[in-house]
């Protein structure tokens, strides 16, 4: 089983997509470092040599690719520092709203979550 960057790659896939299961590796960030390593796009990660993966390996750190733990840092750090200085971006973020200017009229549930419906939160009035 190949291990790049604390990631377990799933060893049935062609290499070019098991690469993006690391944080911060796309499909064109996979094509990229796979050409410089001389590795073909079409190998099975179970079919891979033990000098293959650490010339992907090298390639990762010679291209100063940030994945998976620095990565994530970097951006909680930039999602904070946009709620410390109380820009728009970081209300939307601290608000759990969407952040890139979409509607939330209709829509947005995945940011906002299931819907509430407000007859749920009555209590009925006292009689007199």
């Amino acid at each position: 089983m190949a291990r790049i960057e604390g990631v377990d790659l799933p060893r049935n896939k062609r290499i070019e997509i098991a690469l993006t299961y690391i944080y911060g590796i796309g499909i064109t960030t996979s094509r990229r470092l796979l050409a410089k390593a001389g590795v073909s796009y079409d190998v099975r990660v179970k079919d891979l040599a033990d000098d293959q993966i650490s010339a992907i390996r090298e390639q990762i750190i010679k291209q100063g690719i940030k994945t998976e733990g620095d990565l994530r840092k970097e951006v909680t750090l930039n999602i904070k520092r946009l709620i410390e200085i109380k820009s728009y971006r970081g209300m939307r973020h601290l608000q759990g709203l969407p952040v890139h200017g979409q509607r939330t009229h209709t829509n947005a549930r995945t940011r906002k979550g299931p819907r509430r419906t407000a007859i749920a939160g009555k209590k009925k009035a006292a009689k007199t």
